[in-house]
């Protein structure tokens, strides 16, 4: 989708057509904010709802272990609640499984696989969905704000078919991960040359008390 706007409406649309077919929806967001400002739209929609993130854990359990029941609809951030198993009644079975919805890429790939390994698990019918627009955060984040702002002002231009967007997104998600590896890289090397320096310095308070 072009904006943010587009896109939240559509996982409306989406969630309400399935909703109505009885299948349960589980939705990925990357923070709490988010999570809030779609419980909002989906109330708005009529729709009700789980909303699973940080500031409600003591209830995660629960709230995941019912996610596979007809017609539930779960939002949860950063896949909260993945060490629980969700298990879908008989009649969800019949209808399809689970859907996943991936609200927006985070900066880890490995938590959209997370999330979306959540369906079609152990033999079980489901079905998962990434939703992206050209404003969101990934972008910025990866590709920096001026070539992100210079990609959406491209294809509003030239009207290209928005599935050829699809892999800058996932540059942009590689290019954070790395920008985390080094961060991760140099912070241990940190943690070492201070251990090493406080291991000398001891070494040398020893010799001078002898």
């Amino acid at each position: 989708f072009m904006t943010a706007e587009e896109k939240w409406t559509a996982i409306v649309e989406e969630t309400t057509a399935l909703h109505a077919q009885g299948r349960p929806v589980l939705i990925g967001t990357r923070s709490v904010n988010l999570s809030k400002q779609l419980s909002e739209r989906l109330e708005a929609a009529g729709l009700e709802h789980e909303v699973l993130h940080a500031l409600n854990h003591e209830n995660e359990a629960t709230i995941i272990e019912r996610a596979g029941q007809s017609g539930k609809i779960t939002v949860a951030t950063n896949m909260a609640g993945r060490g629980t198993d969700i298990l879908l009644s008989d009649d969800v079975v019949t209808q399809g499984g689970l859907h996943v919805i991936c609200a927006e890429l985070h900066e880890s790939s490995r938590i959209d696989r997370q999330l979306t390994g959540r369906a079609a698990r152990q033999g079980d019918p489901g079905s998962a969905r990434v939703f992206l627009s050209l404003e969101d955060e990934i972008l910025t984040s990866g590709l920096g704000a001026e070539q992100a702002a210079a990609l959406r002002a491209d294809y509003q231009r030239s009207g290209r078919n928005l599935q050829s967007a699809v892999r800058y997104f996932y540059q942009a998600q590689q290019r954070v991960e790395k920008r985390h590896e080094r961060q991760r890289v140099e912070l241990v090397n940190r943690i070492s040359a201070r251990r090493q320096m406080l291991q000398q310095m001891g070494q040398h308070a020893n010799l001078n008390a002898h």
